[in-house]
Parts: structure tokens; sequence; C-alpha cells
């Protein structure tokens, strides 16, 4: 007899972030070393909510794939908040977060993952027949993940044996795998045009961007970063340290160069890459529209000495989220200026420059994605 109890989402994502984690570890080993400098500092500390928190970020290249990757992620219970138009900072993607959306979701796996997808409207006519040739080519999601996939859908989940079946093919996705799918010219042309645009395009899949925990003192583990020997941005992106933190504030260390195969006439040819790379975060409190409208302003000014920095100034001028019982309500999502931030500071020297125009399109990356994004203002409305 078969069991017919399904695994809850929940779990199925707690399972999905571990795994991941896990394999991005053997990957990245300096991930391993943040791990360790989170988890010290996290000991010390009341108040984070797991030393599994973390999120991940991942470039798509299709509208497919888009949707294809929000069909997996509601198996795991991850639903996506919020359009990120990264085009403002030069960058051909735009974005969504997917992430639980209730109290109960967040307290059993913290997880999210920051999902872009290439702008191939904003590629060169020649260049973008190149990309989407190259990437009608691939197929992310291997047959038996994709037959697990409707299955869950078509019987509304999954039971615990082919939840762990199907855990093990959504990790694969996102697996780094060192033959790309491109040869080297193509590559060469799709690097000299945007190095986003060859990470995207070159691969057999969308590879993990990296893989971020979360700690409750950024400034102390930027430190702990640099005794390590790892090569850090020489910022915090995101507000500067404050009493009360606010939204999200991460660094990173630089990405690593590694070695790919690529198809040549005579066979396989080896050259290097740089893209991946490790990333920590703090999380503060959530702002309503008018705080977040305050802190734009302060950003743009480059002055935070306006924004009031005590949790009964922030709650009395209706500036942050709180809950009944007056708690803060954590920012779970994330911020464009830094997500550019942290992107572009991992181009290095590489970076070919863009003119830095908004040129977002909401309705067309939910057109790809097969429905609307959530409202995050809305969630964290609904949870006080």
């Amino acid at each position: 007899m078969t069991d017919q109890t399904f695994r809850h989402p929940d779990q199925l994502r707690a399972d999905f972030s571990q795994a991941l984690s896990d394999m991005y570890r053997t990957e990245v080993p300096a991930y391993g070393t943040l791990i360790d400098i989170v988890g010290s500092i996290n000991a010390e500390h009341e108040g984070i909510r797991s030393d599994g928190e973390r999120h991940g970020a991942i470039r798509l290249g299709t509208a497919s794939e888009l949707s294809l990757i929000r069909r997996v992620f509601a198996v795991l219970g991850l639903h996506p908040v919020g359009y990120y138009d990264l085009s403002v900072a030069g960058l051909p993607v735009h974005s969504t977060a997917f992430r639980p959306i209730t109290t109960e979701g967040f307290n059993t796996s913290p997880f999210r993952m920051f999902t872009s997808l290439l702008r191939l409207d904003m590629l060169p006519d020649a260049l973008r027949e190149t990309a989407e040739t190259a990437l009608a080519a691939r197929q992310i999601i291997s047959d038996p993940g994709l037959q697990l996939l409707e299955k869950a859908e078509r019987e509304g989940g999954l039971n615990t044996k082919e939840g762990e079946q199907f855990v093990r093919e959504a990790v694969a996705i996102f697996a780094w795998r060192k033959r790309a799918n491109v040869d080297l010219t193509t590559y060469r042309a799709l690097l000299a045009e945007h190095p986003l645009i060859a990470d995207i395009v070159s691969f057999q899949g969308p590879h993990m961007n990296h893989l971020t925990p979360r700690v409750a003192d950024i400034d102390a583990a930027q430190k702990m970063m640099a005794d390590e020997g790892l090569e850090i941005k020489d910022t915090i992106e995101g507000p500067p340290r404050r009493n009360v933190p606010i939204l999200l504030r991460q660094t990173a260390f630089k990405a690593l160069t590694e070695s790919v195969e690529f198809k040549t006439e005579s066979g396989w040819e080896t050259a290097h890459h740089t893209a991946r790379f490790g990333e920590i975060e703090q999380r503060g409190t959530a702002l309503t529209p008018k705080g977040r409208s305050l802190y734009d302003r302060c950003l743009s000014e480059k002055d935070f000495s306006d924004f009031p920095d005590t949790d009964e100034e922030l709650k009395m001028q209706g500036l942050a989220y709180y809950d009944a019982l007056g708690k803060p309500l954590t920012y779970e999502d994330f911020l464009p200026v830094s997500a550019a931030g942290i992107f572009k500071s991992n181009l290095r020297d590489t970076e070919k420059a863009h003119p830095q125009t908004g040129t977002g399109n909401q309705s067309a990356f939910e057109a790809a994605l097969g429905r609307p994004v959530l409202d995050m203002f809305d969630l964290y409305a609904a949870s006080i």
C-alpha cells in the first residue's frame, strides 16, 4: 500500500534549503566559511529565527524557464513577491523574490530565492538571436523531475518518498556544470556585451549565483570575513548601521574565477568564468509605504539623520510595521539598489558600461511568470 499522506510544502522547502546548502558548500568551499562565521555570531544574539535562514539567487534565460521555476517553487511553498527592475543600474534583468507568505511558513523554513530573468529585449538583434538559440537548446529540469512536478500539481502534493525525490531533482536544477552550453566564440561575444548575459546564456542550467545566510551583526561579519582572508566588498549595501536595524544590509566576498570547458572545432577548450560569490545579509524591521518613501528620500540625499532610530518613533510615525504585541515585523524582501550593487561589485573590470535608466516592464515579467507577483506591503499589513 502506498503512502498517500502529503509532505507539507514547508517541510519540503526545509529539505530543499538544506540540500541546496549542502551542495553549494561542496561547490564553493568558502561558503562553508561564511556559515561558520554566521554561526559564531548568531550564537551570541537572541532573536535570529534560524541558523538555517538563507536566500539564494538564480538567473533564468527565458519566459518558459521562469514559468517552470514558478511551478517548482509552488510545490515548495514559495510565492513570487515584488517586482525588481535592475535596469536602473544598467543590468539586463528584472526579478522577483520567491518566499513564504505566512509567519508559520517563515518559522518552519525561512528560505527565499531571488530570481532574475534575462531581458532579451535589451540585447542587440544579432546577439538576441544567438542567445535565444542557445537557451532554446537546453532543458533545465530532468524528465523524472518534470514528471514529479506534474504529479504534485495533478494530485495536490507528494508523499514522503516522492518529496525526497522531488527535492533531489529540484536541487539538481541549480547545480554547477563545468561544460558550457555554447562554444567559446559565442561565450566571448556574450561576455563582451555584458557578463550577466554570458552567465545566464552560456551554461546548461541556472546555477546558483550565491547562497546567503542571515547574520545578527553584519559589521562583525564583515570584519571576520576580512580576518579569514576573504576578498570582500569595501562597503556594506543598504542602510547605515543603526540602533534599530531596518530593511536589509548585505555584504559579499568577490566572485570566484572558475574553469569552464567550451566546445571547439577540435574538442573541448578550457577558459575561465567569473560569477559565483558569497554573501551575508542582516535583516531589520519592515517599513510601511510611508517609511519606505522616507528611506528612499534619505538614500537619494545620502543623509539618514531625518530617519527616526527608535521603535517608539518608528511606530508612532507609522514608518514601520509592528504586530499586536508591539514586536517589529522582519523585512522579508529585497532592495533593488542593493541587489544591483552586489551584482555589479562581482562583475569586476569586465563590466560593460550601460545607461542607468529604468526600463521596467512588470506586465511582461508577470506574463512570463504566469501570474501576478504579490505586493509585499499587503502581506505585511495582513500580518499585524
